[in-house]
């Protein structure tokens, strides 16, 4: 008689034990969605630049994109809008970037080249933005050196 009794106890802790193990990886692999994330800040990093410039000088602007992960895909644009003064912001040897047209940055370290244009103070802003809508901002003044 205990031997089946402990059958019975044996043949229902085993149902049991299966059901439970069942209902639990039913219920862990409700959610198909893999979450990866693509989606990463970055700051910007700028070396010190003259306080001063004057007519036709340039300044070079060190720029360093500083981000927590290397993600292949991840695309950076930069574009500038000046609000005092008159000059022109380029990229190493290319053409003068247009005020407010996004141009594609190459690397994650790079260097612009602002050229004054007239014998008074200047203002702008560089915008530097992923391509995850992330956006950086940053602000420059120069004062008249003559």
């Amino acid at each position: 008689m205990k031997n089946v009794i402990t059958k019975k106890l044996s043949i229902l802790f085993r149902c049991s034990l299966v059901i439970i193990i069942t209902s639990l990886l039913l219920s862990s692999c409700q959610n198909n969605d893999l979450e990866i994330q693509q989606d990463f800040p970055f700051e910007v990093e700028i070396l010190p630049v003259p306080s001063k410039i004057a007519e036709n000088e340039t300044v070079e602007i060190r720029i360093s994109l500083i981000t927590p992960s290397n993600f292949n895909g991840t695309t950076y644009s930069v574009r500038h809008f000046q609000f005092e003064g008159s000059g022109q912001l380029r990229y190493y040897n290319d053409e003068p970037y247009l005020p407010n047209e996004e141009y594609p940055l190459k690397q994650k370290q790079f260097r612009l080249y602002y050229t004054s244009q007239a014998s008074e103070s200047h203002q702008f802003s560089i915008w530097i933005k992923d391509s995850f809508g992330n956006e950086r901002r940053v602000d420059f003044e120069f004062d008249n050196a003559s």
